[in-house]
C-alpha cells in the first residue's frame, strides 16, 4: 500500500461492538475511519466523505446494505467504481446477495462467521493495493 496515502474506509455496521473493533484495528493500522450505523447514515458519509472503500454490512435498519449499494452505484462516477466489501452473516449461497454483488462490482463478499478482523484488514489492504479503473 502507498505509506504516503492515508486511506479513508466507511464502516457501515449496526453491530457496536463489532463497529468499535474494526474502526479500532483499522485505525491502528493507520487508517482514517468514517462509521455509520445503518445505511441511510452510510450512503449520505459515504456522498460527503468519498471514502477509498466501504466496509458494508447487509442486514441494518432503515435501509440494508444492498440497497444502499445500488443508491450508491447510481448516484455519480465515483460511486460505481468505489470498491465496497460486504461484510455479512448471510450466507454466499442467497442468490439475492451473489446476484447483488456481481452486478454491482467492484464489490467483493466476506462472511463474518469464516474470518477474524485481522483477516478483513488483511482484504482491505489488498483491495486497496489494486489498480483502480
Amino acid at each position: 500500500m502507498e505509506n504516503d496515502k492515508k486511506y479513508k474506509i466507511l464502516i457501515v455496521e449496526d453491530e457496536p461492538v463489532l463497529q468499535k473493533t474494526l474502526a479500532d484495528n483499522l485505525i491502528s493500522e493507520g487508517f482514517n475511519v468514517l462509521q455509520a450505523k445503518d445505511g441511510v447514515e452510510g450512503l449520505s458519509i459515504a456522498i460527503k466523505q468519498r471514502p477509498d472503500l466501504v466496509l458494508l454490512d447487509i442486514l441494518m435498519p432503515q435501509m440494508d446494505g444492498l440497497a444502499m449499494m445500488q443508491k450508491l452505484r447510481a448516484k455519480n462516477v465515483w460511486g460505481k467504481k468505489v470498491p465496497i466489501i460486504i461484510l455479512t452473516n448471510l450466507g454466499p449461497d442467497e442468490d439475492k446477495i451473489m446476484e447483488r454483488v456481481t452486478k454491482d462490482e467492484p464489490a467483493y463478499y466476506l462472511a463474518k462467521t469464516e474470518l477474524n478482523v485481522s483477516d478483513i484488514i488483511e482484504k482491505i489492504k489488498e483491495r486497496l493495493d489494486q489498480p483502480k479503473n
